[in-house]
């Protein structure tokens, strides 16, 4: 199968190098030869790194690099069987690249589109066969995380959805059909995991560190939601969440905090400008702050609480985009633990904690603050009356 990847950054390069391990015979196209450069340079240490690691052997790693070309040339994408597009998060920019590639292509290449939150439909409607168009969302690092969200928009047809899920698939990587929304599943999903922390900190509930220990202590979560946003980039994390919060015409559920604003304003980026909500060594660790000093106790009763506000919060987010048909049961779980490493589904999570608990707590919030942010999510409300759970 022959690919055609648009965009030489991290993730277009992540993509090429897992299209080129499964088999397929790649192309690399980028506008600016040093990029392409950069990329080749990059994936000769990656491959090296795999050797000593006994991941691969020299001669795996001769097979993935003869599979990949790079090229500057849009027009040498026209023997594609797949095109993916993952450039700059501008729709503009997109749709003009699209129109173009399509001149070249044949009528049956399919053409998707790695954006993680832009709208699939505006982008096909640049195509003189929109029908052809769709997205195709990888996972930061692509070689690595699980997940593969794939996403039809209305103008794609059944054997262009079904042919590029059998295409992923055959990659050996899960995929989870969502609908053509904002944040698709799990930018939109995800959203309370830094939303609310941010929201706790302003309270003065309690500070980075101690949201971030709740989390991983008492959830199982890899990073908190400070350390996750400092590895992200600030600058990035926000730009996100304003665009999720526009394309959902200012819901509040995903309204910016002013803490993560004036953090990207200042330049404090994270791991990548050596300071966010931590600072960081010249090896990107963290340097250790002082720590506000709380007895045991008091300390696990706020993680609690902690955790308990911000998992309740993710719980309803994961519900309400099953009541709104944007996945299945299933595909939402498996988007949250494959694609974000959740150590848990939030859906089985919810049956865990129970139904019951989780409408008590969205409702405690909400008699708390009288906000809409913290309605709960109708579906949770029948199923509590009707004393279903999600998957048991």
């Amino acid at each position: 199968m022959k690919v055609g990847i648009i965009g030489s950054g991290t993730m277009g390069s992540g993509i090429a190098q897992f299209a080129a391990t499964s088999g397929c015979e790649v192309k690399l196209y980028d506008t600016n030869q040093d990029a392409l450069d950069k990329a080749k340079a990059s994936l000769e240490k990656i491959l090296n790194r795999l050797i000593e690691k006994e991941r691969i052997d020299s001669s795996e790693k001769n097979r993935i690099q003869s599979n990949i070309s790079y090229v500057n040339n849009l027009k040498d994408l026209s023997d594609s069987n797949l095109t993916i597009e993952a450039i700059i998060e501008n729709l503009d920019i997109k749709k003009k690249v699209f129109s173009e590639l399509e001149s070249y292509v044949s009528e049956d290449c399919i053409i998707a589109s790695n954006t993680s939150s832009l709208s699939i439909a505006s982008i096909a409607a640049s195509l003189k066969k929109p029908e052809r168009c769709i997205g195709i969302h990888f996972f930061n690092p692509a070689p690595l995380m699980k997940l593969v969200e794939v996403i039809p928009a209305i103008q794609t047809s059944k054997e262009v959805l079904d042919k590029s899920v059998e295409i992923i698939k055959e990659w050996k990587k899960t995929v989870a059909i969502a609908k053509d929304t904002p944040g698709f599943i799990v930018n939109r999903v995800a959203r309370p995991f830094y939303g609310e922390a941010l929201r706790i900190y302003e309270e003065g509930m309690a500070d980075f560190a101690t949201i971030d220990s709740a989390m991983k202590d008492i959830g199982g979560f890899r990073m908190g939601p400070f350390e996750l946003m400092d590895f992200i980039g600030n600058d990035i994390n926000y730009t996100v969440t304003e665009t999720v919060f526009t394309a959902f015409y200012f819901d509040p559920r995903y309204k910016p905090a002013f803490t993560q604003k004036r953090f990207a304003e200042a330049g404090y980026l994270g791991r990548k400008s050596g300071k966010g909500y931590y600072d960081y060594d010249k090896n990107g660790k963290i340097v250790p702050r002082h720590p506000k000093l709380i007895s045991e106790t008091q300390k696990s009763k706020i993680g609690q609480q902690i955790f308990n506000r911000i998992l309740v919060m993710l719980i309803n987010e994961a519900a309400d985009a099953l009541f709104l048909n944007i996945a299945s049961a299933e595909d939402i779980d498996n988007a949250m633990t494959k694609g974000v490493n959740y150590p848990k589904g939030l859906l089985a999570w919810a049956d865990e904690m129970g139904i019951d608990w989780c409408v008590s707590k969205m409702d405690e919030l909400y008699n708390e603050y009288h906000e809409d942010r913290y309605r709960c999510s109708p579906l949770l409300r029948k199923m509590n009356r009707e004393n279903k759970t999600f998957f048991n």
